[in-house]
């Protein structure tokens, strides 16, 4: 009705009305940077969406061989080029629908228009006032040393010193590595290697819980890293999300290892998922599961921001592995991988004399990201903490643009 009558102050759309540009200044490209000066807005004022209608005043000019519909195509794929609606393409706005008797009189789009939209990727629904979600996420990586420890207790002392450091820190995530329990087998060390690993699977639920308070403590969401679990008779690799909310979800490795079947005798798991945090849908892969694709692919699809691999490898051969395969699944699912390890030698415990590791965060690579795809990386074979902030807006950015 030419009027903006129907305008609605609590409406969750911006409308874009006319833009036009002053001939004299016109191939400054100003009208690209009013349109994202709307976009900008829309994102401040958390719409969903900018809705516009354009004319199509080449469309006259083809008219007795194609139909609106054919013309908007050949717009699309930059056969034909139409001062309006190419550059509203060109700036991300998608066909909704063609608009009939439009703008009365108006020759050379023969009374069409097109109903186009701009997504603001950004938009939250029920946006929260308090504990809103995080763009930036801060992840703490705990490079674990190998020491000889006297009880459980010299573990849970050691391990909140380095949970006291992340959160001191602001980190959202601490990561502790694969197996970093396994001090605890050196008074088993009598026993054959399956026999000694069993012993100390029955620390997995004291570690739960202790993780579970410390993670309340310290306002953190604590990554156990992995510890052997037996159940109906059965030798698993776990570990588990302890979420500063109180609440904790388990995850299993999948992909045991040769040398984790030869000499103590594990299975693996069956269940591939993703995890709800405060800071975003995570995953969790053991080790060796990265270096499978497929899980990583699953994990992404439901919409994972951030893998966590805590892993363990005993040679530089192996550390290697696990960090070209981490950096692949970073590039291939577009999101941000974070991965530590254990440290130093082990020498009364049999089978894990050695260790090699390099914590480090990888991201896509693109852009908006280092050019090597590593954010960064803790100094090799030495223990350290290693604090790094991921930006998610980033991953939205790149899955939409990208």
């Amino acid at each position: 009705n030419y009027t903006f009558d129907t305008h609605d102050y609590e409406g969750e759309v911006l409308y874009g009305i006319d833009v036009s540009i002053d001939p004299e200044y016109r191939g400054l490209r100003l009208g690209r940077r009013l349109y994202d000066a709307r976009k900008e807005l829309c994102e401040q004022l958390n719409l969903k969406s900018i809705i516009l209608a354009g004319r199509i005043p080449k469309y006259t000019d083809h008219s007795a061989d194609h139909t609106p519909k054919e013309y908007i195509e050949k717009v699309r794929l930059k056969e034909i080029h139409d001062p309006v609606l190419s550059f509203q393409l060109s700036n991300d706005f998608h066909v909704i629908k063609v608009m009939r008797n439009y703008l009365e009189g108006d020759k050379s789009s023969e009374e069409y228009a097109v109903l186009m939209e701009w997504n603001n990727i950004y938009y939250d629904k029920n946006p929260k006032l308090i504990n809103t979600r995080k763009s930036v996420v801060r992840l703490g990586l705990v490079q674990w040393q190998m020491r000889p420890l006297a009880n459980v207790e010299a573990l849970f002392e050691q391990a909140e010193f380095f949970i006291d450091v992340v959160s001191g820190y602001g980190s959202d995530f601490a990561l502790f590595p694969e197996l970093f329990i396994a001090p605890l087998m050196a008074d088993f060390n009598h026993l054959t290697e399956s026999d000694a690993i069993r012993e100390i699977a029955r620390y997995c639920e004291p570690i739960r819980k202790r993780f579970q308070e410390l993670a309340i403590s310290y306002n953190i969401n604590i990554i156990t890293g992995s510890m052997p679990l037996f159940e109906d008779g059965n030798l698993y690799n776990v570990g588990f999300l302890c979420k500063r909310d109180g609440t904790f979800e388990m995850y299993t490795k999948i992909h045991v290892t040769p040398n984790e079947v030869h000499y103590w005798g594990m299975v693996g798991g069956n269940e591939i998922k993703t995890f709800d945090t405060d800071c975003g849908k995570i995953g969790i892969m053991i080790c060796y599961d990265v270096e499978f694709p497929e899980m990583s692919r699953l994990m992404a699809d439901e919409g994972m921001e951030i893998l966590f691999v805590p892993f363990l490898t005993d040679t530089q051969n192996g550390y290697t592995r696990v960090k070209h395969c981490a950096q692949a699944r970073a590039i291939e699912n577009e999101c941000y991988v974070a991965i530590a390890g254990c440290v130093g030698n082990l020498p009364k415990v049999n089978n894990m004399d050695i260790q090699y590791a390099q914590a480090a965060v990888f991201t896509p690579s693109d852009f908006a990201f280092p050019s090597n795809g590593i954010k960064a990386e803790a100094t090799p074979n030495t223990e350290m903490t290693l604090i790094v902030d991921v930006d998610l807006d980033l991953l939205k950015q790149l899955h939409e643009y990208g």
